[in-house]
């Protein structure tokens, strides 16, 4: 390939295919906030397709992490089918004084943005290419003031592509965390995301099952929905840490398995044997 002519190169990698020493140099695509902006660390949730809880993991540890104390903010990153709005219970809209935009805040405090505070409906479709998506997400993090912010969790789609690049090329990570669950197709999926991590130069601080199991409320049997877990067989070949093995809600289970023809109770919990 041929290397592009510094006079004419726009700086934006992504729609060219010259070898030039830009490329080949990661921390030329950092970004840097906006100067009003107080940001510690950045934490990125990923996941290798989509259905697994992220979002849901993504807000349990910004709630934690603002009920011990800390200041924690929620990036939502996935702009076409973004979901914290209705996970926080935000319905107002991203507004701006010129200079900066401002996050929404929940009622504890965690400040919020997603592609939803942009829309005039939430239920409008993002019908967007990937080179905007991406520019999004740089705005999202340069023209957005964040208050001092101790942990900032980014809530990225499913899979390999031009987000999850973006964000691992673009932010400084601190580190990943990669959601799965027990299904054996999303174990195969889950190496994908730690392989691209491990690519890119990007440290995943583990691992966390969601839908692990659930417990049955009358003898305490976990039971295992969805099949055997891989988590720990996953973690082991790359060397990683199972930081969490998240149950199904009761309630969400009972009524799955019901509809099944499975009711539970200590009478029929060898069924699942």
């Amino acid at each position: 390939m041929s290397e592009q002519n510094p006079e004419t190169c726009s700086h934006n990698c992504e729609g060219c295919s010259s070898n030039c020493a830009e490329r080949e140099k990661p921390e030329s695509f950092r970004i840097e906030p906006n100067a009003k902006s107080k940001i510690r660390r950045i934490i990125g949730v990923v996941s290798g397709k989509g259905g697994v809880g992220k979002s849901f993991v993504t807000s349990i540890l910004a709630s934690e992490m603002q009920r011990r104390g800390h200041h924690a903010a929620v990036m939502d990153a996935d702009i076409t089918g973004p979901s914290m709005g209705k996970v926080f219970g935000i319905t107002e809209k991203m507004y701006g004084d010129g200079e900066v935009a401002y996050p929404a805040k929940t009622k504890s405090g965690i400040q919020v943005v997603t592609t939803n505070m942009m829309l005039e409906q939430d239920d409008q479709p993002v019908i967007w290419r990937g080179p905007i998506v991406a520019g999004v997400i740089r705005q999202f993090y340069q023209e957005v003031y964040w208050e001092d912010v101790d942990y900032m969790f980014v809530d990225m789609p499913p899979g390999t592509g031009d987000v999850p690049l973006t964000v691992f090329q673009s932010l400084p990570l601190d580190g990943i965390i990669v959601v799965s669950s027990p299904q054996d197709l999303v174990s195969m999926v889950v190496e994908k995301a730690i392989n691209m991590a491990d690519m890119m130069h990007v440290k995943i601080l583990g691992l966390i099952e969601n839908m692990s199991y659930v417990e049955c409320p009358d003898c305490g049997r976990k039971i295992q929905v969805f099949g055997p877990s891989h988590i720990e067989e996953v973690a082991r070949k790359h060397g990683l840490e199972v930081l969490a093995r998240i149950p199904l809600r009761e309630e969400n289970a009972l009524r799955f398995l019901r509809s099944a023809g499975l009711p539970i109770s200590s009478k029929n919990c060898s069924k699942f044997r």
